[in-house]
């Protein structure tokens, strides 16, 4: 038990090793995390925790691979990357304001296709369209998702773990996965969609996590990708399709 006089005012909540099970085969995995304030009054539970993205004032990941990349931004402020030196044991500022390519950069598609039986129709229609045989994306899918969403901000392209049949609620983590990629993402310059979630396609920024384990579908990317994914809902008949 922290003694009042000490405790702090902010709560965290992360994945301490997304892509865990890529450990065995020495494949990149990472830190996910996302920082609120306590509500005031609180003396730090869950609740404190369990509010939308809209309340997250920082968020950020680590990736461990053939360097250690930190990488984090507060809200409504840039994203900005840190390499760790370990000559002397600290992390230098290496990527200042990080943003997508203006022009979408490189056609690369991110999903795991195993699922795509069980995807809706829009989402195979997608990804059809990204493999294209007159101009198709690259397929690169690592499996842990600070890995992917990393060369996603750095590249371009899309990353897609949608809702499907098996998983109706998508397979990711809201609340330390889903909130604070989709806030880096936004401040980077992208789109941090949930696809056809509940009825409607929302920002997943707009979820609110209704336990500490909540999972949430992802489609995260440029706008020029994620308007395709957008597109394919609108000729389905999906209402309210946003505009980006």
């Amino acid at each position: 038990i922290v003694p009042a006089e000490k405790r702090g005012k902010f709560c965290v909540a992360f994945d301490p090793l997304d892509g865990s099970s890529n450990i065995d085969c020495n494949v990149s995995v990472g830190t996910i995390f996302s920082v609120y304030e306590k509500k005031e009054g609180s003396d730090g539970t869950a609740d404190d925790l369990l509010r939308s993205g809209a309340d997250c004032i920082c968020a950020g990941y680590v990736a461990y691979s053939s360097a250690v990349e930190l990488v984090f931004t507060f809200k409504d402020k840039p994203v900005h990357g840190f390499c760790l030196d370990p000559t002397i044991g600290e992390f230098v500022h290496t990527r200042r304001h990080m943003m997508f390519p203006s022009n979408g950069g490189k056609t690369i598609y991110s999903a795991n296709e195993g699922n795509s039986a069980n995807w809706d129709k829009p989402i195979q229609d997608a990804i059809t369209i990204f493999k294209d045989d007159k101009k198709p994306y690259t397929a690169r899918y690592v499996g842990s998702m600070v890995a992917d969403i990393h060369r996603t901000i750095l590249y371009g392209g899309i990353y897609l773990y949608p809702a499907d049949v098996k998983s109706p609620k998508g397979k990711l983590r809201l609340l330390y996965e889903g909130i604070p990629m989709a806030m880096i993402i936004e401040q980077a310059g992208g789109i941090a969609s949930t696809g056809l979630f509940n009825g409607k396609i929302q920002r997943v920024l707009e979820l609110v996590p209704e336990q500490i384990h909540d999972k949430c579908p992802i489609i995260m990317g440029s706008k020029r990708d994620v308007q395709i994914v957008y597109d394919q809902y609108k000729a389905s008949g999906v209402a309210g399709v946003p505009a980006l």
